[in-house]
Parts: structure tokens; C-alpha cells; sequence
């Protein structure tokens, strides 16, 4: 019952063995080169971004790079468990590709992605290539005993490892070196290969750094969002304060002069009266004004969709809309997008030198996405002062993000990204 049971063990273990040794020696074939591609083609891609080549080629470079991350993250999984999480930023569907170049050479992710490819054409090669080179290498020094090293000596020292084999004993003592390395082989070569994506987990997994960042992301946005709410309240009060507040103050004291005047000089007081009346207008304009700068009443009523066409016919730059939204977002969402397209628009009109605007609006992936183009004269870039950065910080409460791809010369393309579900 113990040989069987021994016998037994061996198989199992020799079926676990085997496979890591054949697995281990077709990464390692494929390894290399496929690293080494890898790594040329990015790196003569990225030096080409200057001159505009890199700019068409690049987003396919990294995409393929990313390509062969992801396979090699499914086989940690599938071999030896190894779980490599990925953390990539999600590039905008239709982007030209200046915007997505960006996109992918501002995502750490990528960055992880390039780190990893000299690491794994070096001791990534070398620990796949080890499990198949402990369970081969035996085999030579049994073969040294069987009589081999006739052949291999023919007169001098052949080393198998540190023996020197230059005779039958010596041959002997090589068969015993390598049943030490077999034996060593059956027990550690299945980890040999958890040790490869061990190290590529290590490289490419985000880790604990990522949670870092994101907490880091978070406190900034959460800084931002109480700022530009106190500087909202602000602009309220003062709006408030300097406007209609101030136009109803002085429509009191004018019908106050008015009922002083009625009995004296009736013609004087009719004359306030209309000019009362004109200020009430007025004031009552303001207000709506506030009103639309807090929440425009068609957001709240119609949409997103219909309050960007509304705001479109406003400006005095032909603007063309198309929406493709099956359903609505959260308010506060919907919110942000609006005010974010808003003060995208009003830059482009202010700054481009363009003739005609156009904005699509759309919800794929779970994400709301807003595109604002035009062909003015370029140059736009996000930066502190910038009417950019706000709506960067304006997305960022939601986990949004803002990509601008904008060539001296034009065209000018702002994409805008919000991760929300459509009701």
C-alpha cells in the first residue's frame, strides 16, 4: 500500500512538474523576443511623437504592449493563481490621436506596462527559462554515466556543474549531482514559475501605491469641490448684492417719490412709474439670470441633451449639437457636464478665432461623454488659470476626466468623461 501510495504521489507531482517545465520554456522562447519587440517599436515611437509620426503610431504601439500584458496577467491566473490587477484610464472612444497619445502616456498603468518589459527580457526570461533547464539538465548527467563522457572528455576535464568529469567514478558523481538537481526540480520548479509572474505582478500590478494615489485624487477633489462651492456662494451673495437686491432698493425709494408726487405733480409721477416698471424687468431678468447660473430650469426639466442645444443657440458662434442619450444622469452629474461643456464653450468662443462649434454628447461604457470641436487657431492647454483647469477640477469630483488635444493651427478638440448610469 505505501509503493502505491508513493507511486501514486509521484505521478501526481510529476503532472504538476512537467507542465510548469513546458510552460516555463515556451514563455521563455516567446518572452524575449516578443519583449524586446516590444520595447524597440516604443520606444522609436515615442522618439518620433516630435515630429508627428509618433503621434499616429504610438497609440497602437501601447496598445499592444498593453495586449501582451493582459496575456501574460490571464496566464499568472490560469497556471499558478496569480492574481495581476491593471489600472488603465480609459481612452475616449473616437479620439483623434493626438488625444489618445496623451491619454496613454499620461495613464501610470502604461507606464507600469514599460517598466515591465526590460524587467521581463531579462530576469523575467531567465526565471521562465530555469524550471525547464532544472528538469532537462539531469538528463546530462545521467547520460555522463551511461558513458557520455567518453565522448565529451575525449582526454580532458568536462565539467557538469563543479564536478569534473574525466572518468567513469567522476561520471558517476555528475549522475549523483544531477539526481540532486532532479529531486530539486520535482520540489520547486511549479514555484519557480509562481516566482516569473510573482515578479511580473510586482511590476505591473498597481498595488498599494495606486490606493495612495487614489486617496490623493480624492482629498484634491473633495479640496476642489468645497472651494468652488464657497466660491459659488460668493458669486451668489455678490451677484444678489450688486444687482437685483440693489434694483429693488432703489425701486422702493422710487415709489416712494411716486406717492409723494401723485397729488403735486401727476405727470412726474407717472413718469417714475413707468421707469419703476422698467427696473422690476430688469431685476426680474437678473434674477432668472441667477437662477440659470445655479441650475438652469431646462436641465432640470428636459435634460442634459436639450439644455446644451439651448445653450448652443445663445451664442453668437454657430454651434451644432447631436445627443445620443438613452436616458438621464444624476442631477449632480448632469450638473457638472452642463457647467463643464458650458465654460468649454464659452472659451472657445472667447479664444479659438473659430466660425462654427460643434458638440456631441453621448453614453457608452458607462460613461457620459462630451466632445466640444472647433477649427480655430489651436494652442489651448489645460494650466493653472486656465478656464480648462476648472473644468478639470469641476470633473474630478466625479472621478471625470478631461483630455484636450489642441495643434497650433486648429483643429481644437475638448473631451470630456464622466463614469455615471443612464436612467
Amino acid at each position: 500500500m505505501t509503493t502505491n501510495k508513493n507511486g501514486g504521489g509521484f505521478r501526481v507531482r510529476a503532472r504538476e512538474v512537467l507542465p510548469a517545465a513546458v510552460r516555463g520554456l515556451v514563455l521563455a522562447l516567446v518572452v524575449l523576443p516578443v519583449s524586446v519587440l516590444c520595447f524597440t517599436l516604443t520606444a522609436v515611437s515615442l522618439a518620433l511623437i516630435p515630429i508627428g509620426v509618433g503621434v499616429v503610431t504610438t497609440p497602437w504601439v501601447l496598445g499592444g504592449v498593453r495586449d501582451v500584458a493582459d496575456v501574460r496577467r490571464r496566464l499568472a491566473y490560469e497556471w499558478c493563481g496569480v492574481r495581476i490587477r491593471s489600472g488603465y484610464r480609459a481612452v475616449p472612444e473616437g479620439a483623434n490621436p493626438w488625444t489618445r497619445t496623451l491619454v496613454m502616456i499620461q495613464d501610470r498603468q502604461v507606464w507600469r506596462d514599460l517598466l515591465w518589459l526590460p524587467v521581463d527580457m531579462t530576469a523575467g526570461f531567465m526565471t521562465a527559462l530555469l524550471p525547464a533547464v532544472l528538469l532537462v539538465y539531469p538528463v546530462e548527467g545521467f547520460a555522463l554515466a551511461a558513458g557520455l563522457w567518453r565522448v565529451l572528455a575525449d582526454g580532458e576535464t568536462y565539467w557538469y556543474g563543479f564536478v569534473p568529469v574525466s572518468d567513469q567514478p567522476t561520471a558517476l558523481a555528475a549522475a549523483a549531482l544531477g539526481a540532486v538537481v532532479l529531486v530539486v526540480a520535482f520540489r520547486y520548479v511549479p514555484a519557480l514559475l509562481t516566482a516569473h509572474f510573482r515578479l511580473t505582478a510586482a511590476v505591473l500590478d498597481p498595488g498599494k501605491g495606486e490606493l495612495v494615489e487614489r486617496v490623493r485624487v480624492l482629498t484634491e477633489t473633495r479640496k476642489d469641490a468645497v472651494d468652488t462651492s464657497a466660491a459659488e456662494l460668493r458669486r451668489i451673495e455678490r451677484d444678489l448684492h450688486d444687482g437685483a437686491q440693489a434694483r429693488l432698493v432703489a425701486m422702493g425709494m422710487d415709489l416712494g417719490t411716486v406717492e409723494m408726487l401723485m397729488d403735486r405733480d401727476p405727470e412726474q409721477a407717472k413718469r417714475l412709474l413707468a421707469q419703476t416698471r422698467q427696473a422690476s424687468v430688469e431685476a426680474l431678468g437678473e434674477l432668472r439670470d441667477l437662477v440659470r447660473g445655479i441650475h438652469p430650469p431646462v436641465l432640470a426639466e428636459r435634460g442634459l441633451g436639450d439644455a446644451v442645444r439651448a445653450l448652443a443657440l445663445r451664442l453668437p458662434v454657430p454651434t451644432e449639437v447631436t445627443v445620443e442619450l438613452p436616458g438621464r444622469a444624476d442631477a449632480p452629474v448632469e450638473s457638472a457636464a452642463y457647467f463643464a461643456v458650458s465654460e468649454v464653450l464659452t472659451n472657445a468662443v472667447k479664444h479659438s478665432g473659430a466660425d462654427r462649434i460643434w458638440v456631441d454628447l453621448h453614453h457608452s461604457d458607462g460613461m457620459l461623454r462630451a466632445t466640444v470641436t472647433d477649427h480655430g487657431r489651436g494652442g489651448a492647454v489645460i494650466g493653472a488659470g486656465s478656464g480648462l483647469a476648472g473644468v478639470e477640477r469641476r470633473l474630478g469630483t466625479f472621478d471625470g476626466v478631461l483630455a484636450v488635444s489642441s495643434p497650433a493651427g486648429g483643429p481644437t478638440m475638448v473631451t470630456m468623461e464622466i463614469p455615471c448610469v443612464l436612467s
